[in-house]
């Protein structure tokens, strides 16, 4: 009987809660996805989504942005800490600072993000005020490789939900988030299983890609 491929290591960035953190341990829970969580990493010593890591398991390591006199200083600690414990792919999921391209390029094709935004369309912050401020019709979320430019990296998956009447942006931002937590356990599952090819500013996906509702927008009745 050949042994079971082994799975990837990953580490997911925080500054919060993690949300989505929490929709990645869920699905590396089930033994045939190809990542497993082993570490969640934070900027921040109080955030919330450490206890939770911890709660399921998981090792959390802390490293206080504002005591570390440079940005590139901070990143430097932070890559000792992914290299002790033999990480292998970067998973941001609410890490509330800009990384420099120092710390980028040492994860080229290893990093991915998601934004809560379907990109090209509403890079950085407030996006979900800009898309009702603009009057658009589907918004939504995108996964995408991590790159020294905000937001501009090669999207591996996206889904789309509809802009209702009388939405605000609590209401539109609850429904985008649940997409996310549904194409961020996708997207780190076809990394890790190695069916990702970056070319030029495309994501190819090798053999067919897994299809749910949540990549489907407008639902028309």
């Amino acid at each position: 009987m050949s042994a079971a491929p082994s799975r990837r290591r990953v580490a997911v960035l925080i500054s919060g809660r993690g949300s989505n953190m929490t929709s990645l341990i869920a699905a590396a829970k089930d033994p045939s996805f190809p990542a497993e969580i082993a570490l969640v990493l934070s900027n921040r010593p109080e955030a919330p989504g450490l206890a939770t890591a911890r709660e399921n398991g998981i090792t959390t390591v802390a490293i206080d942005h504002k005591h570390h006199l440079s940005r590139e200083d901070f990143e430097r600690a932070m890559q000792e800490v992914l290299e002790a414990h033999g990480i292998e792919l970067v998973c941001l999921a609410g890490f509330m600072r800009i990384l420099t391209a120092w710390f980028v390029e040492r994860w080229t094709g290893r990093m991915i993000n998601i934004h809560p935004a379907l990109l090209p369309l509403y890079r950085g912050l407030h996006t979900h005020e800009r898309a009702l401020a603009d009057g658009v019709k589907l918004h939504g979320a995108s996964v995408h490789f991590v790159v020294p430019g905000m937001d501009e990296g090669p999207i591996i998956a996206q889904a789309a939900v509809p802009v209702l009447d009388g939405d605000t942006a609590d209401t539109l931002g609850a429904r985008v988030l649940a997409q996310e937590h549904v194409i961020y356990p996708l997207a780190l599952g076809l990394l890790a299983g190695g069916r990702l090819t970056i070319e030029g500013a495309r994501v190819r996906v090798s053999g067919e890609a897994a299809q749910t509702s949540a990549l489907v927008a407008p639902q028309v009745a």
